[in-house]
Order: C-alpha cells, then sequence, then structure tokens
C-alpha cells in the first residue's frame, strides 16, 4: 500500500486477523517501508508509532461509526443503559456525600472533608482515598498574567 494511506484493522503479527485501530472511527496510517528488513512503520491512532512486518494484512479505509461519543446521553437512563452493560460505576457518588461508616470523607455537619485530602503513599489501604502522594497541589501554572 502507498505511504500516507488510511487503514484500519491492522495485523500486529502476521496472520492474528487483525488487532490494531479496530474503533469506530479509527484508522492508523502508514509512514514509511523499509524493503530491506521488509518491516513498515506505522501510526495508531493514539499517535503511537509502531513497526510491523510488511507481510501483515490490514483493511483499507477508516472503520464507521465515528463520532458516536459526541452526541450527549442527555438523560439518566442513557446512561443507566451505558454502564450497565460495561462495569458498575455510574452512579458516582461522592465520599463527602457519605456516612464516615463508609468512606474517609464521609460524615460532619456540612458536605467538607474536614482534613487535608492528601494521603501518604504508605498508609493501608481503604485510606487512600483523595490525592494519594501529591507531589503539589493547588494551582498549576507559571507566573500568572494579568
Amino acid at each position: 500500500m502507498p505511504e500516507g494511506s488510511s487503514v484500519c484493522n491492522l495485523e500486529s503479527k502476521v496472520g492474528d486477523r487483525g488487532t490494531l485501530a479496530r474503533a469506530g472511527g479509527c484508522y492508523a496510517t502508514i509512514i514509511a517501508h523499509n524493503s530491506e528488513e521488509n518491516r513498515t512503520r506505522i501510526k495508531l491512532p493514539s499517535g503511537h508509532k509502531v513497526v510491523v512486518p510488511s507481510g501483515a494484512r490490514a483493511m483499507v479505509g477508516v472503520i464507521a461509526g465515528g463520532g458516536r461519543v459526541d452526541k450527549p446521553l442527555l438523560k439518566a437512563g442513557n446512561a443507566y443503559h451505558k454502564y450497565k452493560c460495561k462495569r458498575n460505576t455510574w452512579p458516582k457518588v461522592r465520599g463527602v456525600a457519605m456516612n464516615p461508616v463508609d468512606h474517609p470523607h464521609g460524615g460532619g455537619n456540612h458536605q467538607h472533608i474536614g482534613s487535608s485530602s492528601c494521603i501518604s503513599r504508605k498508609a493501608v489501604s481503604g485510606q487512600k482515598v483523595g490525592l494519594i502522594a501529591a507531589r503539589r497541589t493547588g494551582f498549576s501554572g507559571g507566573k500568572r498574567k494579568f
């Protein structure tokens, strides 16, 4: 295939039936061929560049379904069904909204953490919530310009 062409469902090893650039709207770009070593350099959708054997097969073009995640979910039911088939990560309840028996940030008369959210790397599991072994906190920027 010529250099600069877009491919998808690319084999990383010859005969593995396609493992790279398979998600909706994804494609990989052929950068260069090395005919002496029989290798091809590919740019993946993530931006990483990999070298695959020149005998590896691929499909020409872009996978359909690009932009699927750009549409908003609009209602809680859609989010519920989205995460129901994936894993139990929705809804997310904040730690400060819990009771002290449920979370280290829970309890109190107002929803506040009550102490620093930084925690040591040596803390036991169950205590490690918040900023674990934080090197710095606060405004992350150089000199502020007004």
